[in-house]
């Protein structure tokens, strides 16, 4: 056994190989000559102000590339590793803005060293290929794979011109290994046999045609054995403090040696380590060391050395870090609490996800624009301020999102993320969806990056602010991907663990973000449930929504869940359940995607049902939807209202909304696809689509700005839909647009909507056999007509015996029959809330484009019952005791 586990490890080893492979199939270790791609780019307007190429080999990792002026040309030069044949390419600003809005790619299979020139017309696809004269094209080694059984497959571009049998030399760090045999295997494959089994603990080489490759060797880390032997069950991953000592514990089984360097400050690159110490081999590939004193605010790092190479790493289980997160920080986590933390708690406990309203914020978003009277612009205090207004007076910030009536504020990611420099401007954007550090909060959103205290202090007041303004925290997670797996401290640590990696080396990629996380092993659900149940435990969060949750297996998002459950039985879970493709590293796991909703009962799914029945569908902006014209659209819409959808019918597991920060905004989505209509009819749609989706059973979400028709124009009139990195001028929230009526209109309407929601727990049903109780459609209504008719009566809770939802998408007003009854007029298309606005019996005429919500007052029987029972006990009690006062005197 031990011997096995040995040999795993090894193997395990030369994942330090294939995590240096990802920029190519096959990284050589020395080319015979280098291989250059220069890309000229021409516009007929001569400007290349922030247009840049984004190269990538085809399944590594990407990079940016500057245009910088040859011989009057504007070009971008890549170096590429021997051994690539395919780049791709996109030539884009920083906020992606794309000059041709596809994936484009270079063949360069047949390329050994030399120069190839690619010419590219601007606003034209495809691109014309010349090789200069220095060229040298022929057959070249993709890639070289040890089997594991004396042989290595040598993948070629072509056929070997010659004798194949001495064509290739493979060599270890101690010296040359004597090939045997040479097979061709078909397919430009090629079979070495090798002397020797080779050993798994060190990295070996093949050479060819004067280029040296490392050989891949295969991975175990999913492997039962590697499973059982290496998995570490404590609680005790990272620094431990106490006054009088800090307990350093990190998992590295693969480690020959691990160091710990403690240092003075945070900032990376300073010649200010004050001791370096070797750490002990523990339990399950664990290794442990002690320090006395008072560390608290000491940064540290751990070195970590494998088969001869080291590499130094920020903890993974730090808890805070000094600036640009390379640097952990011991830290007392008590002397952050703000004062009255032990008493802090969810405003929302004891209510379900159906009771949520769920509003979605970037941090720097709301106190950017020069009207939100914010202090603290981009920064977590920023969500500490109350009391801010415009200079007329309206409301802004927390304010406005308590008098909107939001339960949940879901914010964008706050860990610590690797696209912004914290050394740099403060002006810099971006949403965060690149994770660098999980368990540390973002050090540009704090008042002080380089002091890795403030950002965990300031990120407690906010959440404390927010919930003492009856405002939840949900937090916007990320651990499908990475920003770079190959600079990943966890990867950096155990080389290549944390990700999925495919057959040729390269990271699986289902993300489009250059990598995907391997959920499936061990370590890493461990340290992703780790992690969540840190963020709820310490800085309690109240609900998280994860990203691209479709690359995740449901066993890992059902511990999740149950073990936050344990302690905080009110926090929510969402995410996106896209399907999308990813190779996992194990047998017999079911990822958390929406068809596979009922594997995780108590985990809720985005509906892009009702988003693109809405507004048109998200892929094809010049679409039209259900608010916008569309036809042949009312079933759908009445299955989204009424949670009644293919992948989903329990509406606790479903998120309704219309926008969100990917995409365009819903105005400027409805302005897209309908060019033609009036600024007075978007509003209508706009109001329309958000009486859909805040008034359907399941769960409203809405993007921040939308109750003030939020809009993100470029500077030449169009309309960004992918604002990631576009700055302030584009994403930040315009709150002097509240200034005109229009706008405040709006608000006024979302406002009422929400309300009325809150009012009526008929709206609010947790289970698809309540709804199937409750909920009916209307039949026999007009073309591009949606009703609901809703019985309270059978609804615990609920208010009104009967509520008649109606939706008209036409453009011109529509009449409805109503139920025999008294109707009452809640919601028509001016005005929503839980005023009466009129009254109404037999049929109402409902205007264009517009909502109308009707009411049949005197809810459940059973409710009203007991109010009239407590009621009289009440009286009865008031009357005992006034009649014994009486007495007594």
């Amino acid at each position: 056994m031990r011997k096995r586990l040995q040999a795993m490890l090894m193997a395990v080893l030369m994942m330090v190989i294939t995590v240096a492979s990802v920029a190519a199939d096959i990284v050589p270790v020395q080319a015979a000559g280098e291989l250059y791609l220069k890309l000229h780019y021409n516009r007929e307007d001569g400007n290349y102000t922030d247009w840049s190429v984004w190269f990538w080999p085809e399944g590594g990792e990407g990079g940016d590339y500057p245009f910088a002026e040859e011989d009057g040309e504007m070009v971008a030069t890549m170096e590429v590793v021997p051994g690539t044949t395919s780049v791709g390419f996109i030539v884009r600003t920083p906020d992606w803005s794309k000059d041709v809005d596809k994936d484009q790619f270079i063949d360069i299979s047949e390329m050994v060293s030399g120069t190839v020139h690619v010419y590219v017309e601007s606003g034209v696809e495809g691109f014309t290929k010349e090789y200069s004269d220095d060229a040298v094209t022929g057959t070249k080694l993709k890639t070289a794979r040890y089997n594991g059984d004396k042989t290595i497959t040598m993948t070629m571009t072509g056929e070997i011109e010659g004798d194949s049998a001495s064509a290739f030399a493979v060599a270890g760090k101690t010296g040359d290994v004597e090939v045997t045999d040479v097979t061709y295997g078909g397919d430009f494959t090629y079979v070495v046999t090798v002397a020797e089994e080779l050993d798994e603990l060190r990295s070996y080489t093949v050479t060819f045609d004067g280029s040296e490759y490392q050989i891949m060797m295969p991975s175990v880390y999913s492997e039962e054995e590697f499973e059982a032997a290496y998995t570490y069950e404590g609680d005790d991953l990272g620094a431990t403090w106490t006054p009088e000592k800090t307990t350093f514990r990190v998992w590295a089984p693969t480690a020959d040696k691990v160091l710990l360097n403690l240092y003075e400050g945070g900032a990376p690159g300073k010649s200010d380590r004050i001791e370096q110490i070797e750490m002990t081999p523990d339990v399950n590939g664990t290794w442990v060391t002690e320090k006395s004193g008072d560390l608290n605010g000491t940064y540290y790092t751990y070195i970590v050395e494998i088969d001869g190479e080291s590499s130094e790493a920020c903890d993974p289980y730090a808890r805070t870090t000094g600036v640009n997160g390379k640097r952990a920080m011991v830290i007392d986590l008590d002397s952050t609490d703000p004062e009255g933390w032990d008493e802090d708690k969810n405003p929302h406990a004891g209510e379900s996800i159906n009771d949520a309203v769920i509003y979605e914020l970037q941090i720097r978003d709301l106190g950017t624009d020069e009207n939100s009277g914010i202090t603290n612009v981009g920064k977590y205090l920023s969500l500490t301020e109350t009391g801010t207004t415009t200079p007329s007076g309206i409301a802004t910030g927390v304010d406005h999102m308590r008098e909107l009536g939001i339960t949940h504020l879901h914010i964008l990611p706050f860990y610590d993320y690797g696209s912004v420099d914290e050394n740099g401007a403060d002006d810099q954007y971006n949403w965060g969806y690149d994770p660098a550090n999980y368990n540390v909060p973002e050090g540009s959103y704090s008042t002080n990056p380089y002091d890795g205290e403030v950002r965990v202090a300031e990120v407690k007041q906010m959440v404390q602010t927010l919930h003492e303004n009856d405002i939840s925290v949900v937090m916007d997670v990320v651990y499908n991907h990475v920003h770079s797996a190959e600079n990943f401290c966890f990867n950096r640590i155990v080389p290549g663990y944390f990700s999925r990696i495919n057959e040729d080396g390269s990271y699986s990629n289902g993300s489009g973000c250059g990598n995907d996380t391997a959920t499936e092993r061990s370590m890493v659900k461990k340290y992703i449930v780790d992690s969540v149940n840190y963020w709820a435990d310490e800085y309690h969060i109240d609900g998280f929504r994860f990203d691209l949750v479709g690359l995740m297996d449901v066993e890992l998002m059902n511990e999740i869940v149950e073990t936050v459950h344990e302690t905080h039985p009110d926090v929510i879970f969402y995410g996106e359940g896209w399907t999308l493709n990813t190779t996992l590293t194990k047998d017999g796991y079911v990822l958390a995607t929406q068809q596979n909703s009922e594997n995780t009962p108590n985990f809720a799914y985005f509906s892009d049902n009702i988003r693109d029945d809405i507004r048109g569908n998200v892929f094809n902006t010049g679409e039209v939807g259900f608010v916008s014209g569309a036809g042949n659209k009312e079933q759908s819409i009445a299955d989204d209202i009424t949670a009644n959808l293919v992948w989903c019918k329990n509406p606790s597991q479903i998120i309704n909304y219309a926008s969100c920060h990917d995409n365009n905004t819903l105005y400027d989505r409805l302005a897209i696809s309908r060019p033609d209509a009036g600024e007075e009819d978007l509003i209508r749609m706009n109001n329309l689509s958000a009486a859909i989706y805040i008034l359907a059973e399941g769960v409203p979400f809405m993007q921040a700005g939308e109750e003030m028709l939020r809009s993100k124009p470029n500077e030449d009139g169009t309309f960004n839909s992918n604002s990631y990195a576009s700055g302030d001028a584009v994403n930040a929230i315009r709150w002097g647009n509240l200034d005109d009526e229009n706008y405040m209109d709006v608000f006024e309407y979302y406002k009422g909507l929400i309300a009325f929601r809150k009012e009526h727990a008929a709206l609010r049903l947790e289970t698809t056999e309540q709804v199937q109780e409750a909920v009916s459609v209307v039949e026999g209504l007009e073309d591009q007509v949606v009703a609901i008719d809703i019985d309270g009566t059978v609804v615990n809770g609920e208010t009104a015996k009967e509520i008649f939802i109606i939706h008209n998408a036409k453009e011109e007003e529509t009449t409805v029959t109503l139920p025999a009854a008294k109707w009452t007029v809640y919601i028509n298309d001016e005005d929503a809330g839980i005023t009466p606005l009129a009254k109404a019996s037999k049929q109402v005429t409902v205007p264009a484009i517009s909502s109308m919500v009707l009411v049949r007052e005197g809810g459940n029987t059973a409710a009203k019952v007991i109010g009239i029972c407590a009621a009289v006990l009440v009286i009865a009690g008031v009357v005992f005791l006034v009649v014994r006062k009486r007495k007594a005197k």
